[in-house]
């Protein structure tokens, strides 16, 4: 497990693009935290570590969002989804195995769907307003 803490946008979108440097077709981002908490930032730097250069927001109301690069990603933000059985009836479990990346915010609404190389990710707002990032297992 690594935490990482963040003082400004910049330092957590460059802490983005490092950790998606490193990731793989298919490979799964878990993003858990309050609202605010830096994890729509987060994804801004992996996309940016994938070549996309269209502006990156926040899914809240689409749910999902496609960017193309050199892979695929896959944002999605399950803020609003209620059940395990919405999300599967929106079909969204393919995007689990694709071979693009996949970040889910709010993932621990879908949590027994995750797969088994999962990396998660915990972003929260500490005292003095910077951002503790947790990567790790669980």
């Amino acid at each position: 497990m690594r935490t990482v803490t963040t003082s400004s946008e910049a330092q957590t979108i460059a802490l983005g693009a490092e950790i998606g440097a490193e990731l793989k077709p298919g490979s799964v981002i878990a993003l858990e935290g309050s609202l605010g908490a830096g994890k729509t930032t987060l994804v801004k730097g992996i996309a940016r570590s994938l070549g996309i250069t269209e502006a990156v927001t926040s899914p809240t109301f689409t749910l999902i969002q496609q960017y193309d690069g050199t892979l695929p990603l896959f944002h999605m933000d399950l803020y609003r989804i209620d059940s395990l059985e919405e999300f599967e009836l929106l079909g969204a479990e393919e995007y689990l195995y694709d071979q693009g990346v996949t970040v889910i915010e709010w993932s621990g609404k879908i949590s027994q769907l995750l797969p088994a190389s999962t990396m998660f990710i915990t972003c929260s707002i500490e005292p003095d307003q910077t951002r503790r990032i947790t990567i790790g297992e669980t």
